[in-house]
């Protein structure tokens, strides 16, 4: 008899998005919009979140997006999402953006953001089913703690 799967890694769900930089992507400059990075990160993110919990997510609050460098037109974007924390009705997952020029092979880390998704059951009410998330690496222990701090941190200001 198999054994139920309890819990899940944050690796069963991480995603991967690539993206090129085109010219509708830009501002005059031929530099990556900000809000089109956020709306390829939210993809990446959305993504994630259904794949862990197998069921359509909606995203509730992105938190501290930071723009760190530019892309430029013609620049390939990867973005990678990953789960840090499932709670009562809501994760969190981190987001990181790299981007390389067609020529180079190093990747620079262009914003970082958490996004806090929730599920949606069947009848379109917020899920409170969510598998937890066992996080193995230590990087993943350290996001999985200092995930609760954050979900603090965003109550309170949804509070004031």
């Amino acid at each position: 008899m198999s054994k139920l799967k309890i819990y899940k890694t944050p690796s069963e769900s991480e995603i991967i998005k690539t993206e090129v930089v085109c010219p509708n992507d830009t501002n005059p400059m031929g530099i990556l919009q900000g809000g089109r990075l956020v709306e390829w990160m939210d993809i990446a993110a959305a993504i994630c979140a259904q794949t862990h919990t197998e069921k359509i997510c909606v995203t509730a609050s992105i938190m501290n997006v930071n723009f760190k460098l530019a892309a430029k037109i013609g620049d390939i974007v990867t973005v990678k999402a990953k789960m840090t924390r499932s709670f009562q009705t809501s994760m969190e997952i981190v987001v990181q953006s790299f981007a390389r020029n067609v020529h180079e092979t190093k990747n620079k880390l262009i914003s970082e953001a958490y996004f806090t998704f929730v599920a949606l059951s069947e009848n379109e009410k917020i899920s409170s089913d969510l598998t937890p998330i066992k996080p193995t690496t230590i990087l993943e222990k350290q996001l999985f703690r200092s995930a609760l701090k954050r979900k603090h941190s965003r109550m309170k200001t949804m509070e004031s």
